[in-house]
């Protein structure tokens, strides 16, 4: 049974925008942090943005200002709303679920959902 699963991703316009969501199960959302990564061809994955489970949130450099992340506790879901795409924003973004702080360290994390691609593109 996978604890994690995201959806949402699709093909945008440069300029656009896009809301991921990550439904995660009660256990695993109340109890651990939670975050998106996302993974570029030839790149590797790198932390997109984490919230803790009090709500503390913390991002990239390159999406400050244009992504929020958010967590909704009736649904036990996590969301990714990304406005102002880039082109450069075009990967398979991953949610993430672990006891420990979040970083761009991928060892060990807890769960992972299956991926959904996000492509900018005109």
């Amino acid at each position: 049974q996978r604890q994690l699963v995201e959806s949402g991703g699709g093909l945008v316009q440069p300029g656009g925008s896009l809301t991921l969501s990550c439904a995660a199960s009660e256990s695993v959302f109340r109890t651990h942090n939670m975050g998106w990564y996302r993974q570029a061809p030839g790149k590797q994955r790198i932390l997109v943005a984490s919230i803790t489970r009090s709500g503390a949130t913390n991002y990239a450099d390159s999406v400050k200002g244009r992504f929020t992340i958010s967590r909704a506790s009736a649904k036990n879901a996590v969301y990714l709303q990304m406005n102002n795409l880039l082109a450069e924003d075009t990967a398979v973004y991953y949610c993430c679920a672990d006891l420990r702080t979040l970083t761009n360290s991928l060892e060990g994390r807890s769960f992972w959902g299956q991926g959904t691609q996000v492509t900018v593109s005109s």
